[in-house]
């Protein structure tokens, strides 16, 4: 059996090309050791060390490790406030005796997006919970800030619209993409103008117009995957925002390859556990002013319930990456040595998402699983499958989906946190459905 991975040319992917890969003993999948993955987070204290309004500066920490990070980050002013797990802040509008003070604060955010200094005045400006959140997922992604919304399509279209607003509605983008983010630029109902692009051609295809270059790796739903500094250095001084909702800062960090914004659905793995809609962009404060004025315009906030579960989401993001990734990889490897099933594709990098592509019908095995839940999203501690072709990105013409590498044969697996065995079990017998069973 073959397992199908993204050969990589001096900038980004090619063609599939399969790679002999034959069955192992089951693998153990490994990132490196948390305590190798150090980040100095002094320098996001600067902008935004006092997360309640209460006048208290706490020192920076030195580096710390990325699990630490998720614990911690957000939180570090609990203690003072006698306070073990944070607050949840309901409220959309703020008591203020000094009007005075109040219009300055409004002016001075309507004239560069800072965040208004002292307490919170209306929930569209901002909110104490959803704060937190963005501080702790800016420390994780190594950027300056971080900016929530209410999905991540919301997020997305956040960003064109800043770039809109400056003159800039020219958008490179490499495919695929999510299909609704495909959707967004090629139906261009945000007045933006796309082209369509191989890595390799980034650079000849910008214009002075030219706003933004759009890529995802691992890519959804075939798991193609970009050498991201390359395809930023190909940018220029033209912003390159990688999707890294399926890596996820545990895998890859795009800031640290020259991607200058970082998209998440956050409704996926940051959340972790299927009840929460969130989007979040980090990147620079620069970007994030401008973010955060679109977001107070166009009313896209984030509700202060789905930033407290995403902060605590955040805590064990490490761990729930490191065990649906190890269970991932024995998958794969099963996957690959059966007979019912024609390619499989999985990113270099690892992870938790597998694409594999049948002999038979894809429909029958959506219809056979019984343990695994055949639904859309990702990125839960249960196990999920969906055919992209009808589903994720049944909005993407059928011609440029083909293009692609999207298949109607292909299927794609968020593989959860159950007992590998059972998941197994369960994949097996819905193959068992299939005509090339």
């Amino acid at each position: 059996m073959k397992i199908h991975r993204i050969e990589y040319d001096r900038i980004g992917h090619g063609a599939n090309v399969a790679r002999d890969v034959a069955p192992e003993p089951r693998p153990v999948f490994r990132l490196p050791p948390m305590d190798s993955v150090v980040y100095d987070t002094r320098g996001a204290y600067d902008a935004q060390d006092d997360l309640n309004g209460i006048g208290q500066v706490f020192a920076a920490p030195g580096p710390r490790a990325l699990a630490t990070e998720a614990v911690h980050a957000g939180r570090e002013d609990l203690a003072a406030l006698g306070l073990h797990a944070a607050p949840i802040d309901l409220s959309t509008t703020y008591p203020s005796y000094d009007s005075r003070g109040e219009a300055a604060r409004i002016d001075a955010f309507a004239a560069d997006g800072a965040e208004p200094e002292g307490p919170p005045v209306y929930a569209r400006l901002g909110n104490p919970t959803v704060a937190r959140f963005e501080t702790a997922l800016a420390r994780l992604e190594g950027t300056e800030s971080a900016v929530a919304f209410a999905s991540g399509m919301a997020a997305l279209s956040a960003v064109l619209l800043v770039r809109n607003a400056m003159g800039l509605r020219h958008v490179v983008a490499v495919r695929p993409l999510y299909g609704c983010s495909d959707h967004l630029l090629t139906a261009g109902l945000l007045g933006t103008e796309v082209t369509w692009v191989d890595p390799a051609g980034i650079a000849d295809a910008l214009r002075p117009d030219t706003g933004l270059v759009m890529v995802e790796s691992p890519a959804n739903p075939t798991l193609a995957e970009l050498d991201l500094r390359a395809v930023a250095h190909s940018c220029g001084s033209v912003p390159l925002l990688a999707d890294n909702t399926f890596a996820t800062p545990v895998l890859q960090r795009p800031a640290e390859h020259g991607a200058r914004l970082i998209l998440h659905s956050a409704t996926k793995y940051l959340g972790g556990h299927g009840d929460v809609m969130a989007g979040v962009v980090a990147c620079d404060e620069d970007f994030a002013r401008r973010l955060r004025q679109v977001r107070f315009a166009t009313g896209g906030v984030l509700h202060p319930l789905a930033g407290y579960l995403l902060l605590r989401g955040l805590s064990t993001l490490p761990v729930r990456v490191r065990a649906a990734s190890s269970n991932a990889a024995e998958l794969v490897r099963r996957l690959a040595a059966d007979p019912r099933v024609a390619r499989v594709h999985y990113p270099r990098i690892g992870g938790a998402m597998i694409a594999f592509e049948v002999h038979g019908d894809p429909h029958d095995v959506i219809a056979g699983v019984r343990l695994i839940t055949p639904a859309v999203s990702l990125g839960s501690v249960d196990s999920l499958i969906q055919h992209p072709a009808s589903i994720s990105h049944r909005i993407v013409p059928t011609e440029d989906r083909h293009e692609s590498g999207v298949s109607d044969r292909l299927l794609r697996l968020s593989v959860g946190l159950e007992d590998v065995d059972d998941l197994w079990s369960d994949l097996d017998g819905a193959l068992g459905y299939t005509n090339g069973g």
